[in-house]
């Protein structure tokens, strides 16, 4: 069996053919708007796979069961991104698809904890998620908890000053229950990440506030689902971050090579394109 071809929950299901799906369940749910932070979902798309078929435990049928990895997202604008994982997972049932941000839907267009099953935090304003993380790790370590906090993060926030007091806070606990993920696609409102705040050398920052540190390509299944085991299978008393490179709108290679892509416009008779594109690449 190929490493990416390993079964989690029931399934045997390839891990790059519910990337594949995680990417078409956001791009319905942005049609069904008409907007949406596509650009995101797609790009994060193969380590949302990983994390939720590969890495993590949970139990779909119980959102809330206290053995579960927590799974943070502080970049409450990439809820369309996360609640495709969930449909994905069985969280959340598909047919809510058509209800994307429509009033009384489980998925308003920004994340909400209190609306939406499998989703932890409220993310956003930016830069909060980590401090949440950094306590929610060492709740479950006083109660002796065995699970791992999962944070993801974006580049956009490592120019946020409670990013860093967040990540020198983990170190100096030894939060070794804490994952943290930085998706690293170069862009945010203003324009690309690296020119409006750079935080270049980020690996070096990150080992330099005490954190087990990996960057990796984050649309490489291979190599993300290698980056997750050495993560939680690192035995020091680090917290451990993994700084992914992705590209936006992986996977639809017109939107890719759209230059402002933080927000993408999409047309009506683009969306169909999309998916069709999609659809002539649905791996087996």
């Amino acid at each position: 069996m190929n490493a990416t071809d390993r079964p989690l929950h029931g399934s045997n299901i390839s891990l790059v053919r519910r990337a594949w799906a995680i990417r078409r369940h956001a791009l319905r749910m942005g049609q069904v708007q008409g907007q949406g932070y596509i650009g995101q979902a797609l790009g994060i798309a193969d380590v949302l796979a990983v994390a939720y078929f590969h890495a993590m435990e949970y139990r779909p049928e119980d959102p809330e069961w206290e053995g579960r990895d927590r799974f943070l997202l502080s970049i409450g604008h990439y809820a369309i991104a996360l609640y495709a994982v969930l449909i994905e997972a069985g969280i959340l049932p598909e047919e809510e698809i058509e209800t994307y941000g429509m009033d009384d839907s489980r998925m308003p267009m920004s994340g909400m904890a209190s609306y939406t099953p499998g989703m932890e935090i409220t993310g956003g304003s930016l830069g909060h998620g980590l401090g949440i993380a950094v306590g929610m790790a060492m709740g479950l370590r006083h109660k002796k908890n065995p699970a791992f906090v999962i944070n993801l993060m974006s580049d956009g926030e490592l120019g946020e000053g409670s990013t860093w007091e967040a990540a020198m806070s983990a170190g100096a606990q030894s939060l070794s229950n804490l994952i943290c993920i930085v998706d690293f696609n170069d862009q945010q409102a203003d324009g690309p990440s690296t020119q409006v705040l750079s935080a270049e050398p980020v690996a070096d920052k990150w080992r330099a506030f005490g954190w087990h540190t990996q960057r990796v390509d984050g649309n490489d299944i291979e190599a993300v689902r290698d980056a997750f085991d050495a993560a939680r299978n690192h035995d020091g008393p680090q917290p451990r971050v993994i700084v992914f490179d992705t590209t936006m709108c992986k996977g639809v290679p017109f939107l890719e090579a759209r230059e402002v892509n933080h927000f993408v416009r999409v047309e009506a008779e683009e969306w169909d394109r999309a998916l069709a594109i999609l659809d002539e690449g649905q791996p087996q």
